[in-house]
């Protein structure tokens, strides 16, 4: 009886151990932005993430004035950032990028870094609620000098989407589009009529083109470069309780879907980017692994380029939202989430160690 009891104590002795370790691993957390920062604030909301060329990190959100409403129901919504030199340990002062006058609102801002110049865009959803309630146009910006100063916008609306969907709900959507091993800047735009679309640019942000042919019946979607080539979206899919995944093999002329039952997901935006680091290339997939809430943030491990996934790791189990994930200068991983019923957007920070089981 003893010798079990002896058995016993020692694996609970090692369990503890290597939660400790792995704990330690997690090395670095901060909430970047809550409503105690600014009173006249009702909520941050909608996080995207990026690391630029020069290993800056970038963190913007909607900053939402009158309410937590979204775009089409809000009269006050700026787009903020916040940068860090030193991979997320300080950050800067919240700065506000994009404010326009009452009953203008800018949304759901979204990131893609050219590697190829440097260049960042970062592009939002527009609304003038006074003038033309309903009707959304779609903007993009640039900084050439990795996220310290930013062009005027331009409105891309008549480049990516078509003229008869003028009053359709169509909106980019928010954290990062990417960019393939060719140099070609690729995007999610979605319609909530008409499916989901690519849109991107070959000429580095010059001038951006739309694939015409739709993912049906998705919602915010991620695109991502497979190894051959291949190019897979990963969607969030409404009422459905899992993720659903489309793959092109002709630069998307065409495209096949299928429900991705491995990753549940309770309707929510959620995050995929490539990890390839000291001999690792594998994709890494965060989201609110539950099937009903948005709760249980969970990072979760492909070796075969999406066609299975790790159990995962998870980030926090408490109640948590959208996401977005970027892989740091020096190899790890940051993830910036909304946390506790939208009250805070919390970055994260840890090693590949941590995530591995």
């Amino acid at each position: 009886m003893n010798y079990i009891l002896l058995l016993s104590l020692l694996f609970i002795s090692e369990m503890v151990s290597a939660q400790k370790e792995r704990n330690e691993d997690f090395i670095h957390s901060q909430d970047l932005f809550n409503t105690s920062m600014n009173p006249k604030v009702s909520c941050y909301r909608i996080p995207a993430l990026l690391c630029a060329k020069n290993g800056v990190l970038l963190a913007a959100i909607d900053e939402r004035i009158n309410s937590c409403a979204d775009l089409n129901g809000n009269d006050n919504i700026n787009i903020v950032i916040r940068r860090s030199k030193d991979n997320g340990l300080n950050w800067s002062e919240i700065r506000t990028i994009v404010d326009y006058p009452e009953g203008r609102s800018a949304s759901d801002p979204s990131f893609i870094l050219d590697g190829k110049t440097g260049t960042i865009f970062l592009f939002y959803n527009y609304m003038d609620r006074f003038k033309e309630k309903d009707i959304y146009y779609l903007h993009v910006m640039k900084s050439m000098d990795h996220g310290l100063t930013w062009s005027e916008p331009q409105d891309i609306t008549s480049q990516i989407s078509k003229p008869e969907w003028k009053k359709d709900f169509k909106f980019i959507t928010s954290g990062k589009g990417t960019q393939t091993s060719s140099g070609t800047l690729l995007h999610t735009l979605v319609n909530m009529q008409r499916g989901v679309f690519i849109f991107g640019s070959k000429d580095h942000g010059r001038t951006w083109f739309l694939k015409e042919s739709p993912i049906k019946s998705a919602d915010e979607s991620k695109i991502i470069e497979l190894k051959d080539g291949t190019w897979m979206v990963n969607s969030r899919m409404n009422k459905l309780g899992m993720r659903y995944v489309s793959i092109s093999k002709d630069q998307g002329e065409s495209w096949e879907s299928r429900e991705e039952a491995s990753l549940i997901d309770p309707s929510c935006n959620a995050a995929i980017i490539r990890y390839n680091y000291k001999g690792k290339n594998c994709l890494l997939f965060v989201n609110a692994a539950a099937k009903d809430n948005r709760k249980n943030l969970m990072l979760k491990i492909s070796y075969d380029e999406g066609k299975s996934w790790s159990a995962g790791q998870t980030v926090f189990s408490g109640a948590a939202a959208y996401s977005d994930i970027v892989i740091l200068k020096n190899g790890e991983i940051g993830i910036l989430f909304e946390r506790n019923n939208y009250k805070e957007n919390v970055f994260v920070r840890f090693s590949f160690k941590w995530l591995e089981p």
